[in-house]
């Protein structure tokens, strides 16, 4: 099945000059002339490429440098292969260029200003997605799901805003998380970094942002445009950041480096335009109410606010879908004003004693486990009675992995018995006992 939603997002157009950068002047040369330093480039197309930045705006960055002593020609065009004019720094151009990166660390790819940034992600915003049923159940087909669960979640992914997944644990909350990660299924832009206040701020991440496939112009097209956009970005999957109970306020936050003199955007962040999973919400050291109070103003306003070292504050775009799961009652770890700011509640429940059934029969299958009726009898009959029939998801994976651990113990051919389910049983429930120390 097609997994592409039916809307293309808008690529960032490239700058077409210097003042289309609408960054500082003297912040776009110093990047210039410490990429020359840092790395040696000194052809405009390497420098263009290491920048990210089209020839003719690097030209003009080129030729501002030059008319201010920094850079120099290495000679006129001639006769070599590549037929590029040569650059390089000059004395005066080595030492702002040691200046500079006392400053700041940073060079390679030019900055997004924050406001052009804002603009891309209005191109690619999450709450213009329509996930359709189809999509949803796609990207899911591997879950075992009560029929009224995707009805729910359907609006709940296609608003774009924030849903909450309560029930007990080991029924799929984090498998249903990443489902509705999979069922986004087209790209968006991420800026390499972004500008705010001559502060650079880097946002993509290789372990967070997977980067799309390139598209290939057919070179026999009349017109080529299919990699014609700002090559400060890269084109990705939607991202998905994925917390547990190591998630802390403090990552939240700006990272600052002082040593290099630059930030790095905090997780949220990272995950504009996709989605932000809170897994096993009430694990984290901070309190849950703490956490929600944390993300009150994003969650409503679509705005987050970010602050620098020196204690100036500024707003970035916050575009996200936010899953929050958790095993706790929402009511336990949230007060009423908390639940308010999420916008969709639902519980995922542990499966009916017909979708345990089919749960276990596609596991067996899977894993080459033959089914046998008098140990699902016994099962039946004889375990799940002593826990009030409470059926969970991760029941028939456990069961049946450790039936297989014993078999291969024992070197005889995979089996169900009721003997190897008991055997498993106790591994899954530890008895109530006191011990003594």
């Amino acid at each position: 099945m097609n997994m592409q939603v039916s809307t293309a997002v808008v690529a960032p157009p490239p700058p077409r000059s210097l003042e289309e950068l609408e960054l500082p002047v003297v912040m776009a040369r110093d990047i210039l002339i410490k990429t020359m330093f840092r790395k040696s480039v000194d052809k405009l197309s390497k420098i263009s490429t290491a920048i990210s930045l089209p020839p003719n705006v690097t030209q003009e960055l080129i030729d501002l440098a030059r008319e201010q002593m920094l850079l120099e020609a290495t000679g006129t065009l001639k006769a070599t292969a590549d037929r590029e004019m040569g650059y390089q720094l000059t004395d005066n151009g080595k030492a702002r260029a040691l200046d500079a990166l006392a400053q700041s660390e940073y060079y390679g790819a030019m900055p997004v200003p924050l406001a052009i940034y804002h603009q891309q992600i209005k191109r690619q915003s999450i709450r213009d997605i329509q996930i359709s049923r189809e999509q949803l159940t796609s990207s899911m087909g591997h879950l075992v799901l009560p029929d009224d669960l995707i009805s729910n979640l359907g609006p709940a992914v296609s608003s774009g805003r924030s849903i909450l997944m309560y029930g007990p644990p080991g029924n799929g909350k984090s498998s249903i998380s990443n489902g509705i990660r999979d069922a986004l299924g087209d790209k968006i832009y991420v800026p390499r970094a972004v500008e705010y206040s001559g502060q650079v701020i880097t946002v993509y991440d290789p372990i967070i942002h997977s980067r799309a496939e390139e598209q290939i112009d057919d070179p026999t097209a009349l017109r080529r445009s299919g990699n014609r956009f700002d090559a400060r970005y890269v084109r990705c999957e939607r991202p998905t950041v994925i917390t547990g109970g190591e998630l802390t306020l403090e990552m939240l936050d700006l990272n600052y480096n002082a040593v290099a003199r630059t930030y790095q955007a905090p997780l949220q962040m990272k995950a504009t335009g996709g989605v932000f999973i809170v897994d096993d919400l009430g694990r984290q050291s901070e309190p849950p109410q703490a956490l929600i109070n944390r993300w009150i103003v994003p969650l409503e306003e679509g705005k987050d606010i970010l602050s620098l070292q020196s204690g100036e504050k500024f707003e970035v775009p916050f575009d996200t879908l936010v899953i929050f799961s958790t095993n706790f009652h929402p009511n336990e770890i949230f007060d009423q004003a908390a639940l308010r700011r999420i916008f969709f509640k639902i519980k995922i429940d542990g499966p009916s004693q017909e979708n345990f059934l089919k749960i276990f029969a596609l596991v067996a299958r899977k894993k080459k486990m033959p089914l046998d009726e008098a140990a699902l009898v016994h099962l039946l009959k004889k375990k799940y009675p002593t826990i009030n029939n409470v059926f969970a998801n991760y029941q028939p994976v456990f069961l049946i992995d450790q039936m297989i651990s014993i078999c291969e113990f024992e070197g005889i051919p995979y089996q169900m018995t009721p003997d190897l389910i008991d055997r498993a049983w106790g591994n899954m429930f530890v008895k109530h006992e006191e011990i003594v120390k």
